[in-house]
């Protein structure tokens, strides 16, 4: 019971603080929304971004292209090959016929191309191997597999190097994300730390007579630091709440504009989904800097 009551008194004292320093407690709580929102849009992004990246790598693929006189046999065994390679997923043959078709069904329309087509009286497609692989950095080891062991007398054309741009810009988009995310990240923190870490310091200087007296009387270390450390958590559990009511409500209104940008990623869902997660996310950042800053700020200017 003294337990309970030590702990409502700690809590009282902290919130009297928290509220009598109103414009520094907006600040604090302000600055903390940003970096949770900030933390919760990396989360978010970081997923995005990993289905829009696994998206792009299922449309992407590397083509090799054989000679018109490479009997169909050989094509099929080199297949065998390539398809025992680690980083393939899948290798697909379309023969020159087949090829053909293909462009005649894309293209049927198009009256101009069809009439050229018919007037060139052969089938100018040839054969292809279309290879996709796992990851879009492993395109490059598979081209050098192809080149390498005895297949050029028979290829005619890779496509790899027409498409290496792209690939390799895939290949990119994700670490440039998270790099730039844990800059952000780490920038606003530090903010966080030092508003937090200032707030507390100003209610210790202002709090200097009361801790003077609560010592004279014997108060725990405990006793007297707890209110300071509520302050931080008081501010992180402010800050969540806004965070989640801004974030949910922004998503709801994004979520159809986020859909036409990255179709078959709907965000809304995603957040629902995710909700939990996300929440979790948003109280270790918005308490946990809430108390560090408050932890320092207690060592550094109250020698209790």
């Amino acid at each position: 019971m003294p337990i309970i009551i030590s702990l409502k008194r700690i809590f009282n004292t902290g919130w009297k603080s928290f509220s009598q320093n109103i414009g520094l407690s907006v600040a604090t709580v302000f600055v903390l929304v940003l970096i949770i929102s900030l933390a919760s849009s990396l989360f978010i992004i970081k997923d995005a971004t990993q289905f829009v990246i696994s998206d792009l790598q299922e449309k992407v693929d590397v083509s090799v292209y054989f000679k018109e006189d490479c009997p169909e046999e050989n094509i099929l065994v080199i297949k065998e090959k390539v398809e025992a390679i680690s980083e393939v997923k899948r290798v697909e043959y379309v023969s020159r016929e087949e090829a053909l078709e293909s462009f005649q069904q894309r293209h049927q329309d198009d009256e101009v191309l069809m009439s050229s087509l018919d007037e060139l009286g052969t089938n100018p497609f040839l054969a292809s191997l279309n290879i996709k692989s796992w990851q879009a950095s492993q395109y490059a080891s598979v081209v050098n597999f192809l080149e390498n062991n005895g297949f050029e007398g028979q290829i005619a054309k890779i496509d790899y190097f027409q498409k290496k741009p792209v690939i390799e810009k895939i290949f990119s988009i994700s670490s440039q994300i998270n790099i730039t995310g844990l800059i952000l990240g780490l920038i606003f923190s530090i903010i966080a730390l030092l508003i937090v870490f200032n707030h507390v310091r100003l209610a210790i200087l202002n709090s200097k007579e009361e801790i003077e007296i609560q010592r004279l009387v014997g108060a725990s270390n405990w006793f007297i630091r707890g209110p300071f450390i509520v302050q931080g958590i008081i501010a992180g559990i402010f800050a969540v709440f806004i965070s989640v009511l801004i974030f949910g409500l922004g998503i709801f209104f994004l979520s159809p504009k986020i859909g036409e940008i990255v179709p078959g990623f709907i965000l809304f869902e995603y957040f629902a989904s995710n909700f939990f997660m996300i929440l979790l996310i948003q109280l270790l950042v918005g308490i946990g800097l809430g108390v560090i800053s408050s932890s320092i700020a207690i060592r550094k200017y109250l020698k209790v």
